[in-house]
């Protein structure tokens, strides 16, 4: 059965039974704690906790889910992935553990030709929550599993609370679990259920029974929290795995040989002329290292095909490096493999047929997704030959110091800052014998690895500080706050919250900052690159009154927004009727920005094709920032034409109107969507006339002639495939276009020329500057090569040698320095030992030096780089060389006649 089906059956026998087909949220999730989503309840996690109410009692969904922290044990596993799918049921306060367990039952074990999956019921086990040392037991589960579904005492077992007890790792909702287990038979391992062998016993399902609500961590480990007390409403979250089940239906050994993941492995296989599974038993222990490296190519091209069609990008920081990470991993394994040419050109289209019928979009958005994977090839390519290098050089230094190991610093700097895998510099440093201080490296990545998951930590809690936030939305009798802003600037509004450093408070007064709730507010909460909305409010109570100025509105939860606010006058308190009243001019000016965006994003998109995707923006009063994708720099001539017609069409004065409508409406009308967002399923979409359709939540002019004037300031890289425009907006733009008409005149009477004539002047201007510069260091390099017989009749003799120890003019360059040492030298009797040492202070501080021995000397043991070791140290500065010539620079040029006696010391003493 191909995965496709098994999602169809999945979705189909759940939508039969009463739940509500949600789709998949894109794998970039806006939420603090997680880079990714990684599991398939994330996007429910809110109807969990009750920050909403959920618009249904049953859902199921298909879950992307990308999963890093195990990244290393991909390929090495049956169960190991990076990106997998998560299918999910959810209940929301309605049935329970027996509707739970029947579902999945019924699903697993009915006939093909009836629906279902066809397992064979003989060979499922299940695990259920039962404590040795409290003696708590999830009896409730046993019984259903034994008494209704018939199944035998001795194929339930019992597990302890780090495997059959389930929580987000924070205060909330807790609950016990029960998985279920297959026997895929003795051929992948020993008898005796999921407690002696999952490999064998391959977990597909798990149902998460959400009973409880636990408190703090205690400290004695990620189980150690007390139960606080039943939830008032119990829920249901089950994940069965995809690719496990597509395992068990298709036959084969492991998750990286299903049909969504195997003709991938393949085609690497045949790339590299290797035959998979020739080396290799049925389990996983029995893997051959090539076997692994084919897995782990399959595995990985596929979940950056997967991150990519859902927007993210390579970069250095945060999804991006993630995926930067997994592109290089494959790019890595293939060259293990013995495959040095561009793979992805050949592996990537196989990955998009594999996955198409399952997400048909890939399909369609394949040339941008593919155009950023063979741009990261190309340059992690690159990388590989800057990391040779280095590390060849690494190599010679250890090997002349006598070192028979590379230190573990220089294999984790030569990984984390130039992206050069800790496997490739094994295997180069043993194919030039010298080994690696694995030992080391290990040590400094467990140490980063520490950083990121204190960090990690700290993000988490900071998630259960909202605690205060619900407290505050519980006081909403709607459970959010109505915002009005789309359709006036100022109204009367009822405070419901006053939030201090403290929690929630009953008054605040003058000098206070605080954080005040409204049942209803005009006041835009900042979101969708839209900076918030200023303003006032005023409180007049029965003769009391106060004055609170509006700084920041934020939305902390989904529907509660928050003004920050501090208290001018007087004192407010919760039941307080207020007026709210926002900054206009902020507000118009904003909108003008957020409009102007719009066309910017539409026409970039009509200059630069459907891969011109929207990848962050900020909308300030007067002024914008957009972010989009794109392989390469943009031309300055496709920008002012984008710029030309953004013009144009405010002066079409084109109608701004909005509407809310659903997601498939949206479709149809091909509204823009910004990728990694999550709408739902009324979505408000914005138009400017014909030529713009987005959805968005923004204030907006309402009219595009109000926006005035877009002038764009120009484009940069902040990314890998990720560019930025910056433009003035309005009044602004006016104002910087009036400064440069001043500058421009200004230019145009110093020059005595037209405006339009001025590029062609200041290029004659510098030209002749240039030519002035080379005919200037032509005259320096003259006088410095003059003085080489001066500086040759001034040598002395040391212990028999002829020296030249001598400071060269200012200024002069180490090429230049160089020549005049070697000039110098040469000018020596050649029958005598010679040595030439000059040195030069640089114009911005420092010392160029150069040393220089001529034949006879180096024949009688003298050495350039010994003369610059004891002159260097003595400036503090640092250099070397050959016998025959050595330099360096920096250092103090006060000290140069202490540097030039240290040598002739040396000489002297030799």
């Amino acid at each position: 059965m191909e995965s496709a089906e098994i999602r169809r059956r999945f979705l189909g026998h759940f939508e039969r039974n009463g739940h509500t087909v949600v789709p998949s949220a894109p794998l970039p999730f806006d939420d603090p704690n997680l880079l990714f989503i990684n599991a398939g309840m994330v996007q429910f996690v809110p109807y969990f906790v009750g920050q909403q109410e959920p618009p249904f009692q049953r859902a199921t969904s298909i879950q992307k889910c990308i999963r890093t922290q195990d990244i290393e044990e991909v390929g090495k596993t049956t169960r190991h992935g990076t990106f997998f799918q998560m299918n999910g049921n959810f209940s929301f306060g309605d049935y329970f553990k027996e509707g739970a367990i029947q579902l999945a039952w019924d699903l697993s074990t009915n006939a093909v030709d009836d629906g279902g999956f066809g397992l064979d019921g003989d060979r499922i086990w299940v695990t259920v929550y039962a404590d040795e040392t409290t003696g708590a037991a999830d009896d409730e589960a046993i019984d259903i599993w034994h008494r209704v579904i018939g199944l035998p005492l001795e194929r339930i077992v019992r597990r302890g609370m780090d495997d059959n007890f389930w929580s987000m790792g924070i205060p909330g909702p807790c609950g016990p679990c029960s998985e279920l287990y297959y026997d895929r038979g003795p051929d992948y391992g020993p008898e005796g259920g999921p407690a002696v062998d999952e490999d064998r016993f391959m977990e597909f399902w798990n149902l998460v029974f959400m009973q409880d609500e636990r408190g703090p961590n205690r400290g004695g480990g990620k189980s150690d929290f007390a139960i606080l007390g039943e939830l008032p409403k119990k829920n249901i979250d089950t994940g069965m795995g995809m690719e496990r089940m597509a395992t068990l239906l298709q036959g084969v050994d492991n998750l990286y040989e299903i049909d969504q993941t195997r003709p991938i492995l393949a085609r690497a296989a045949e790339l590299a002329g290797k035959t998979y599974g020739a080396h290799s038993g049925h389990a996983a222990s029995q893997s051959a290292p090539d076997d692994v490296r084919l897995r782990v190519v399959a595995d990985h091209v596929r979940s950056a095909l997967m991150l990519i069609g859902d927007g993210v990008t390579p970069s250095n920081e945060g999804r991006g490096y993630v995926l930067r990470r997994i592109l290089r991993r494959v790019v890595r394994s293939m060259r293990l493999l013995g495959y040095g040419d561009p793979s992805f050109p050949e592996l990537f289209p196989v990955a998009r047929d594999c996955m198409a019928p399952s997400y048909p979009e890939l399909a369609t958005d394949f040339e941008r997704i593919s155009s950023y994977a063979y741009a990261e090839e190309e340059a992690f390519r690159r990388t590989l030959q800057a990391g040779t290098t280095i590390l060849d050089t690494a190599v010679a230094r250890a090997k002349s110091s006598g070192a028979s190991t590379l230190p573990g610093d220089k294999a984790f700097q030569l990984h984390d800052t130039y992206g050069f895998p800790i496997d490739l510099t094994l295997e180069m440093a043993a194919e030039q014998g010298i080994s690696v201080d694995e030992a080391g490296f290990r040590r400094l990545m467990a140490e980063q690895r520490a950083r990121a998951k204190a960090d990690a930590k700290a993000k988490k809690v900071a998630h259960a500080d909202l605690s205060i936030y619900r407290s505050a939305q519980g006081e909403l009798a709607s459970g959010s706050t109505e915002f009005t802003g789309y359709v006036e600037v100022q109204r009367e509004a009822v405070v419901t919250s006053i939030i201090g450093a403290d929690g929630l408070l009953a008054a605040a007064g003058e000098g206070q900052d605080v954080e005040i709730v409204l049942d209803i507010t005009p006041f835009y909460a900042e979101g969708g690159g839209q900076l918030p909305d200023w303003g006032r409010l005023s409180v007049n109570n029965g003769g009391r009154e106060a004055d609170l100025t509006v700084l920041d509105v934020q939305q902390p939860l989904p529907g509660l927004i928050v003004h920050s606010a501090h208290v001018l006058s007087g004192e407010v308190r919760p039941g307080d009727v207020v007026l709210a009243s926002v900054d206009t001019d902020r507000r118009a000016s904003v909108s003008r920005s957020h409009s102007a965006t719009h066309l910017l994003h539409a026409g970039l998109r009509r200059s630069l094709g459907d891969s011109a995707a929207q990848a962050g923006s900020l909308n300030a009063p007067g002024r914008l920032r957009f972010d989009f994708t794109t392989p390469s720099a943009v031309p300055q001539s496709v920008l002012g034409d984008v710029e030309e017609e953004i013009n144009e069409v405010l002066l079409r004065d084109l109608e701004v109107r909005w509407f809310v409508t659903d997601q498939d409406e949206a479709k149809r009308l091909g509204a823009i969507a910004m990728f990694g967002e999550k709408y739902g399923d009324r979505v408000r979409i914005v138009e400017i006339g014909d030529y713009s359709r987005e959805l968005c939540g923004g204030t907006h002019v309402p009219r595009s002639s109000v926006i005035g004037m877009v002038k764009l300031l120009g484009e940069s890289s902040i990314g890998s495939g990720v560019r930025r425009v910056e433009a003035l907006v309005g009044l602004d733009a006016f104002r910087y276009l009036a400064r440069e008409h001043v500058l421009v005149q200004s230019l145009a009477g110093e020059f005595k020329a037209q405006p339009e004539e001025l590029p062609e002047r200041i290029n004659g201007v510098l030209e002749r500057l240039k030519g002035a510069e080379r005919d200037l260091a032509k005259l320096r390099v003259q006088q410095v090569l003059a003085s080489a017989g001066s500086l040759a009749s001034a040598a002395q003799t040391v212990n028999g040698v002829r020296v030249v120890a001598a400071e060269a003019p200012a200024g002069v360059g180490g090429n230049d320095l160089r020549t005049l040492a070697m000039d110098v030298r040469n000018r020596l009797e050649h029958g005598e030992p010679g040595v030439v040492l000059l040195a030069s202070p640089a114009e911005g501080g420092g010392v160029a030096f150069v040393a220089a021995v001529n034949p006879t000397g180096q024949a009688a043991g003298l050495s350039a780089g010994d003369l610059v070791r004891a002159f260097a140290p003595v400036i503090g500065a640092r250099g070397g060389g050959k016998a025959d010539l050595a330099q360096g620079a920096g250092g103090d040029a006060a000290k140069l006649d202490d540097a030039f006696a240290a040598v002739r010391l040396a000489l002297a003493s030799r």
